[in-house]
């Protein structure tokens, strides 16, 4: 039975976890100055503690990594997590192509779900990992450009739930400004064009989904990526759960054609394609990065987790796999090579943090030590400060 959250919050039921209060949320002011209490205080009891953000509303994902992250050692995962994987995928469908990762600079990606804080409540979490991918991808882009610096964000194409998001729209979101199109610029497309308008005139290299909107990469979007610009077009239906998913692996496959790179953030099978041929399904999970960024921004004694850092787990996660296996529209590695994943992105986040003037060492290891680190040694330097547990079959050897 649904219950709406006014009914929920009288409701003689009782659930496993109702843990909490029962008061209506706090906003405002009063909603930040607990979480600044909150803040205030773990940093009081541990000051070299890392908080990792989730699960946020839209309004205060934003919101409070910009409060906090130059006061305190932390990150937002549905902002920073979801981009880096993002990210590296994005860098991966490049590699898949057999093309240098410098041809990301060429790749036309439409993004739809953009995000907009006043977006309803269906486009929150998605709504911000929208456009910190594109963020952190305008960042890779310029990091990527070498010595002219200058990132050009005329590759990206913005559709929410009003169409594609140009200069020529009232109120905009200040956070999306950097990426509205000018329709001068985008001939035979005007504000607020429909996603197909601009799938079939763009012709991308990439349609990431980030929008929760379920079934919104329907037949007709689909087989217009088949007049894709790509050799091998990457489609990412990135919402969950799987009801949320922009369209499921086997649409993707059977609409948008076999030779496609898909990556999802809900699970999915790999697709029979016959023949032998197998339809690799790629869930884009959060988790090939989030445990490399905490132990790696713990182990360098980091101030701060910045996006140099970030930037250097997410390449980290893209160049993990071999060329011939991402070649077969294989971008992240199996679970079964989580932990490997981890000191890598660590070690990857312990280097940055060093470059950077992060790192204040950690434990008996000084940042003179992490200093000289090797990149091998980085690695099994993260991987003897894995917390193995009791069930897990692996032995840990100090």
């Amino acid at each position: 039975m649904y219950l709406t959250s006014q009914k929920l919050l009288y409701s003689d039921m009782i659930f496993v976890t109702d843990l909490g209060v029962r008061q209506r949320r706090l906003e405002g002011e009063e909603y930040l100055s607990i979480v600044d209490e909150f803040m205030e205080a773990v940093h009081a009891r541990w000051p070299k503690a890392i908080v990792q953000f989730e699960d946020f509303q839209m309004k205060w994902a934003f919101e409070t990594l910009k409060r906090y992250r130059e006061r305190f050692c932390m990150f937002n995962d549905d902002i920073q997590g979801t981009a880096g994987v993002a990210l590296a995928g994005l860098l991966g469908a490049v590699r898949s192509q057999g093309r240098p990762l410098s041809d990301f600079l060429k790749q036309k990606i439409v993004v739809v779900g953009a995000g907009s804080l006043f977006y309803v409540i269906l486009f929150c979490l998605v709504g911000s990992a929208g456009l910190g991918v594109l963020s952190m991808a305008v960042q890779a882009v310029s990091r990527m450009s070498g010595a002219s610096g200058t990132a050009s964000n005329s590759q990206f194409f913005l559709i929410d739930k009003n169409g594609l998001v140009t200069t020529e729209r009232s109120n905009l979101d200040p956070a999306a400004v950097p990426f509205a199109k000018n329709p001068r610029d985008v001939e035979g497309l005007t504000e607020g064009a429909s996603l197909i308008e601009v799938v079939k005139k763009v012709k991308p290299h990439v349609l990431l989904g980030l929008s929760g909107v379920g079934g919104v990469f329907d037949v007709e979007v689909l087989k217009a990526m088949r007049e894709s610009v790509s050799t091998k077009p990457a489609i990412f239906a990135m919402s969950n759960p799987t009801v949320n998913a922009e369209c499921t692996a086997i649409e993707a496959f059977s609409h948008a054609g076999e030779n496609i790179v898909f990556a999802s953030g809900s699970p999915f099978d790999n697709v029979d394609l016959g023949n032998g041929e197998v339809g690799h399904v790629n869930q884009a999970n959060n988790m090939y990065l989030f445990p490399g960024i905490g132990l790696g921004a713990l182990l360098s004694g980091a101030r701060h987790i910045t996006d140099e850092m970030l930037r250097a787990a997410a390449e980290c996660l893209a160049s993990y796999m071999k060329d011939e296996e991402v070649q077969k529209g294989i971008l992240y590695p199996s679970i079964d090579c989580i932990r490997n994943v981890t000191a890598e992105v660590g070690a990857a986040v312990i280097g940055a943090a060093v470059a950077e003037n992060q790192a204040e060492g950690h434990g008996d290891v000084g940042l003179k030590e992490l200093e000289n680190m090797s990149k091998e040694d980085a690695v099994e330097y993260v991987r003897g400060n894995m917390w193995y547990p009791e069930y897990c079959p692996l032995v840990h050897e100090k």
